[in-house]
């Protein structure tokens, strides 16, 4: 059996964009070449790849086998032949980025604004999601995730400080219905609660009291998978939520929300940038590290003059 290895790597591009009309105009040609080179790409194999439909494409279990079995090779290969383009100037090219929807430093704003500013020949590509997931089979060149939930083959680049979840609720919660004293007493509030997806369970609110881990199960009155508004909710006086200090600072610093528990809310290792470990790190990633970095020397040494 003789392969085309060029059929693999438009596979390849098919199954991250699970679309043939996208696959087709990275590359630069028809669909109907697209669905050609699969097709003989299947006929060598004996084998269907893919499932076709009007609007996307799902892979087959075969489809999927090999996919993750071809995706690191294929992104090695990509990283090196972007090294060798890139000898001749600027790094270049689309910027897949997977990034946890709480990593609010991150997607504050002026990291990724800045970056582009200074790398205006990289397309940045920014998924914000919460689903745990291979981001090398699903096609991104790194994500940025809590350094906890992060696999041990990964490389990380610390893209914050120390972070810490907190409880906090609006003065006029307090000041009506008081305040906890101890997790425990959750139980008694009104309580706003984040969920994943639909039909994953409310999130557990995570606490440390004599060194020691644990946490509450609330019941809350109001479930939502979105942030802003469990922020919002908060701040009009509906109960008590939890999440990163982080996303809660400008809240704070107004008065519209007050951290509650905090003897129980401990500093841990916040969150990371990582990327597949490889001999070759695509130009344009390596230039998102280094502005990375920069960039947090930068902060601090703003934050050192502000004292």
């Amino acid at each position: 059996m003789q392969l085309d290895f060029n059929a693999l790597a438009v596979f390849a591009l098919v199954a991250e964009e699970r679309n043939f009309r996208a696959a087709a105009d990275r590359l630069g040609v028809t669909r109907s070449a697209v669905s050609q080179t699969i097709r003989r790409l299947e006929e060598t194999l004996g084998a269907a790849l893919v499932r076709r439909t009007t609007r996307s494409v799902s892979l087959t279990e075969a489809g999927e086998s090999l996919y993750a079995q071809v995706a690191p090779a294929i992104a090695e290969m990509r990283a090196a032949t972007e090294t060798a383009a890139s000898l001749g100037g600027a790094p270049r090219g689309r910027l897949r980025l997977a990034v946890a929807s709480i990593a609010e430093r991150f997607l504050a704003g002026p990291l990724l604004a800045s970056f582009a500013e200074a790398y205006p020949g990289v397309e940045l590509d920014v998924t914000v999601t919460d689903e745990e997931f291979d981001i090398v089979v699903e096609g991104y060149d790194a994500g940025v995730r809590l350094g906890e939930v992060i696999e041990q083959d990964m490389i990380a680049v610390p893209a914050g400080g120390d972070e810490r979840q907190l409880a906090v609720c609006s003065p006029a919660y307090r000041d009506r219905f008081g305040v906890p004293s101890h997790p425990r007493d959750l139980a008694e509030h009104r309580c706003i609660g984040w969920r994943s997806a639909p039909k994953a369970a409310p999130y557990q609110w995570e606490f440390e009291e004599d060194g020691k881990e644990f946490s509450v199960t609330v019941d809350p009155e109001i479930t939502t998978n979105d942030m802003a508004l469990m922020i919002k909710l908060a701040v009009a006086g509906a109960g008590i939520t939890f999440g990163m200090e982080e996303s809660f600072r400008g809240p704070i610093d107004r008065g519209e929300l007050v951290p509650l528990l905090e003897e129980f809310c401990p500093y841990f290792t916040g969150f990371n940038l990582y990327y597949p470990n490889r001999r070759n790190v695509a130009p344009k990633l390596r230039a998102l590290i280094d502005h990375l970095r920069a960039f947090g020397v930068q902060r601090q040494t703003l934050a050192t003059r502000r004292r």
